[in-house]
């Protein structure tokens, strides 16, 4: 059996029967904790009771967090003529039509956002076995399909998540940096998850929030009250 870090140690004192906690003391503990030599990204995880198999139940959907992810965001966007030059002045780092395609089927992938206008979709469809396993195909449910390319490139910029249900019928995401104040990250988790609870869909039964989680990086995770998460 391999040795336990000092850390980790650590980690698992500070956190000895803290569960089921609140946003603001469980934001606390995993801040308190994310002690690794560079800036860790805080994430969430929410477990719902949905089977994402089913259409009727698949969770899905876009949270404009109100202090931003921390992170560069890199969008591509397909596009062509005034559309185009569109994009590249609201700061998108790639922009192409039939060469971007070409680039992203050669296995060059340098992007983390994808966005099309609505005519560009007969090529990027082509693309759907390369985009679609990283969640990184357009659709028009989350804004990422659009004639409105300056605002959906501004909004990647600005700190927009995508998230989508697993198999397993759990939501992941980013929601900030260790670096973050605690009222920052408390009010983008207390945005994702009420973002997650309006997205539930019609065929979910029983319990929709089974649990919610978060964690940084190199850090263990503490579990959320989700009364207090979605303020009910």
């Amino acid at each position: 059996m391999g040795k336990v870090g000092k850390r980790l140690t650590a980690a698992t004192a500070a956190f000895e029967g803290k569960e089921d906690v609140s946003v603001e003391e469980a934001v606390a503990m995993v801040k308190a904790n994310a002690t690794a030599k560079f800036d860790e990204s805080i994430e969430i995880a929410m477990n719902l009771g949905v089977d994402p198999r089913h259409a009727d139940q698949m969770v899905r959907g876009t949270v404009d967090l109100p202090n931003g992810t921390g992170k560069t965001v890199r969008v591509a966007v397909f596009a062509r003529g005034p559309k185009a030059e569109e994009a590249q002045a609201a700061g998108a780092d790639i922009v192409g039509a039939e060469d971007l395609m070409e680039t992203v089927q050669g296995g060059t992938i340098e992007f983390d956002r994808c966005i099309a206008t609505p005519d560009m979709m007969p090529i990027v469809g082509r693309l759907g076995k390369v985009l679609g396993p990283r969640n990184l195909m357009p659709n028009p449910k989350i804004g990422t399909v659009t004639m409105d390319v300056k605002e959906a490139v501004e909004a990647a910029k600005g700190g927009q998540v995508q998230y989508k249900a697993e198999k397993a019928g759990v939501v992941h995401a980013g929601i900030g940096k260790a670096s973050f104040d605690e009222a920052q990250l408390v009010e983008n988790v207390r945005a994702f998850v009420e973002s997650v609870n309006r997205a539930k869909p019609t065929g979910a039964k029983g319990t929709y929030m089974k649990k919610i989680a978060i964690s940084s990086t190199m850090g263990r995770g503490v579990s959320i009250n989700v009364e207090n998460a979605t303020g009910n």
